[in-house]
């Protein structure tokens, strides 16, 4: 049976994991896959996604930026993303693509929650008000030490790659992201699928895609 005669007509899928995880490889992976298949899909980041997005990820990324206030930092990442909800994610889905996103308002509960220290219930309603309640129907969570997975991102800007701000936070800060997703995946299981980002590529965008090729399938 064709690909897009069985898939859903809405379908929401989020890219999470430590800075250095191979979320970007994977995605692109799983990307050229699906539209090989025939179906529409829109791809997108955050922050950003959108020309107001874009300009918030400069400020939010940019390293002469190390002052900026946690309480700063959460307010830009929900403006990004609820300007990325309005405008293109909410219309997408409803056209009936899959969205694929490199991070989400999990990354504010892993980065700004866990990491900054800042208080869950209060991110959760931001985040709530940002998204307009819109939540993925699944996440692949990319697993990587902290660090290794910095290691890799040095080894990347050494050969062009952006390096930026939240990159530049202490190796303590990383650890409490990670933490924090191992967390965040305890509380809701059914969303979210773990796969282990050391490994081979090939292998890892193999098994990513049987999982998403299963759960389309549902």
């Amino acid at each position: 049976m064709p690909f897009v005669d069985w898939i859903k007509n809405t379908v929401f899928i989020t890219f999470e994991g430590p800075d250095g995880s191979g979320k970007t490889t994977q995605i692109a992976l799983l990307v050229d896959y699906l539209r090989q298949q025939g179906h529409e899909l829109y791809q997108t980041r955050e922050p950003g996604g959108t020309p107001i997005g874009n300009q918030i990820r400069q400020v939010l990324h940019d390293l002469k930026n190390e002052g900026m206030h946690p309480h700063t930092e959460i307010l830009l990442y929900a403006a990004s993303r609820a300007q990325l909800v309005a405008q293109e994610l909410k219309p997408r889905l409803a056209a009936g693509a899959v969205v694929i996103c490199d991070r989400y308002a999990d990354s504010t509960l892993a980065y700004q929650g866990y990491g900054h220290g800042l208080d869950l219930d209060t991110l959760r309603t931001i985040l709530n008000f940002a998204t307009e309640g819109l939540q993925p129907d699944l996440t692949v969570y990319l697993d990587i030490s902290p660090e290794d997975g910095l290691k890799r991102r040095q080894q990347a800007a050494q050969h062009g790659a952006e390096w930026n701000r939240m990159d530049a936070q202490s190796l303590a800060f990383h650890r409490r992201v990670r933490v924090g997703y191992l967390a965040l995946i305890a509380e809701n299981p059914a969303r979210w699928v773990t796969f282990e980002a050391a490994g081979d590529p090939d292998a890892i965008h193999a098994q990513i895609r049987a999982v998403v090729i299963d759960r389309l399938h549902s």
